[in-house]
């Protein structure tokens, strides 16, 4: 089935054609290439022969990414769980067999895969199958999901593994995915207005990871359909926002209680009740996640850890790399160098 009956005529072997990443016929070389988008894992030819006829496309948008992807050959896949990303496919032609968490889901063009990145994960991947995949990093999601809640999780994000793209719940996360393809298909000198503006990237990754979180059950979907006292009040959502924009600047606490308009000693009581933090680690925390962005997408040959620390604000890199091993599970010489 083709997939012009839920992205819309643009989503063809032609999608993303813009943001080319690799083509090759060889296993080993795949594995390789796929492997640094996504994760260590094996891979191997179950028939067609020894040769793969694959191909990625794919663009970063802060804390996601979306692409589209192929082997040409029947591949079995095998990354034991994704561990730091979950992950959203949706085949355009043929099919997939996703086994997840002790579920087995068969996708196609009607049924897509969400997983979750701390179960177990095998699939089978069908020769004539190609896909898009939506990419979204454990952190941003786990924060946004923290956020929405006013609290913190008491354990990891698990979705139901599969997707009905006919179901009324769905319609919402299918009509944002045609409307994001197309958009960053457009952007074909790489000089879109999603790609320019980091205001608007923020606003892309936060619309993508809320709907998702709406759309598709999960452990956490029944307190997130409660709109009741855990709400955070305006000004905690304010001073958010505030440093999501602003957090290359020398921002102190009395800065941001007078962007809220509350006192500090308010401040420090909002954050504390509905986030389970205060508002200078929330700026440190955003900060990190700048330079571990950063690092991913700078040339080792060019720059510094310690450059790119202090464009954010971390003048003490002992301190540093403790704070960001703690959040992404590696040395900061270990991103900028993969």
């Amino acid at each position: 089935m083709e997939t012009t009956n839920h992205f819309g005529s643009g989503a063809s072997r032609s999608m993303l054609e813009n943001f080319p990443l690799f083509r090759t016929s060889d296993p080993d070389e795949a594995r390789d290439r796929v492997s640094r988008v996504f994760c260590e894992h094996r891979l191997r030819v179950v028939s067609g022969g020894s040769r793969v006829g694959a191909e990625m496309y794919y663009r970063p948008i802060r804390g996601i990414g979306i692409g589209r992807m192929r082997y040409g050959a029947s591949v079995a896949i095998d990354p034991g769980s994704l561990e730091s990303f979950a992950l959203i496919q949706m085949p355009i032609h043929g099919s997939e067999v996703v086994e997840h968490g002790g579920n087995t889901v068969d996708t196609n063009a009607d049924v897509a895969s969400v997983l979750s990145p701390s179960l177990s994960l095998r699939l089978r991947h069908g020769e004539d199958t190609e896909k898009l995949f939506i990419k979204i990093d454990r952190g941003v999601l786990e924060r946004h999901c923290r956020q929405h809640l006013g609290g913190e999780l008491k354990s990891p994000i698990e979705f139901c593994p599969a997707m009905s793209l006919l179901a009324p719940r769905s319609l919402p996360w299918v009509r944002l995915m045609k409307w994001l393809y197309e958009e960053v298909g457009q952007d074909s000198q790489g000089q879109g207005v999603i790609l320019d503006s980091p205001l608007f990237a923020a606003q892309i990754e936060q619309m993508v990871i809320t709907t998702l979180l709406l759309c598709q059950p999960h452990n956490y979907s029944d307190r997130l359909a409660d709109d009741g006292p855990s709400i955070a009040p305006s000004f905690v959502r304010k001073v958010e926002r505030f440093v999501e924009e602003n957090a290359d600047e020398p921002l102190t606490i009395g800065d941001l209680a007078e962007e809220a308009g509350v006192s500090t000693r308010s401040l420090f009581a909002g954050f504390r009740k509905y986030r389970n933090t205060t508002p200078m680690q929330y700026l440190k925390d955003v900060r990190l996640r700048r330079v571990h962005e950063d690092l991913l997408r700078a040339t080792p040959q060019l720059t510094t850890v310690t450059t790119i620390a202090g464009r954010w604000g971390f003048s003490h890199l002992g301190h540093f790399t403790v704070d960001y091993k703690r959040c992404f599970g590696e040395s900061p010489s270990v991103t900028l160098h993969r």
